[in-house]
């Protein structure tokens, strides 16, 4: 597996090794051995998978104070996913990353704690597969709305179809506001 580095500290691209021949294809998504290799956290404790129509929206999703890190991919179709940094001490606090994950370039996402994440859809449908290293906590589910100004995440869908909750997220200056210390 090749780990690609970001301008933000703790996220990566990863890129597996992929066989490939003319029955398929074959490669590991996750290997706990390989991770511990680049240093990436293996501490999953669950595994979820959505499946989304052309133009529909998912986040900027977050908790806290049980914050989750995610290893993110596309298995089926084409997805932009975004990530927002919300860690205040980090010197990329509020602002994000975009990358296009594919069942084509079977890219890789590792999110560490500390991000808002969200994602679009950009085929026909797409199947979204994400491991987290902490139990959802509905209590402590939180997020930033998609199109807030000051973050100025440019998506690639016109008119997105968003959920009601999605749509009453917080702005990211609310965010600030509320942040202690």
């Amino acid at each position: 597996m090749k780990k690609i580095e970001t301008a933000f500290e703790g996220l990566y691209v990863l890129e597996p090794r992929v066989f490939e021949d003319d029955r398929g294809y074959f490669f590991e998504s996750f290997n706990a051995k390989v991770f511990e290799d680049l240093g990436l956290s293996t501490d999953f404790v669950q595994d979820n998978i959505s499946r989304s129509r052309r133009g529909v929206l998912r986040g900027l999703h977050f908790q806290d104070p049980k914050p989750q890190a995610k290893l993110v991919r596309a298995s089926e179709g084409t997805i932009w996913d975004v990530v927002v940094d919300i860690r205040p001490q980090s010197k990329t606090f509020g602002l994000h990353y975009g990358v296009e994950l594919s069942a084509e370039n079977r890219k890789l996402l590792f999110i560490p704690e500390g991000f808002a994440h969200g994602f679009c859809v950009i085929s026909e449908t797409a199947n979204f597969h994400y491991k987290c290293t902490e139990f959802y906590s509905p209590k402590d589910e939180k997020g930033l709305i998609w199109n807030d100004s000051e973050l100025g995440i440019s998506w690639p869908v016109k008119s997105p179809i968003v959920s009601t909750k999605d749509q009453q997220l917080l702005s990211f200056q609310t965010y600030k506001a509320g942040l202690k210390g």
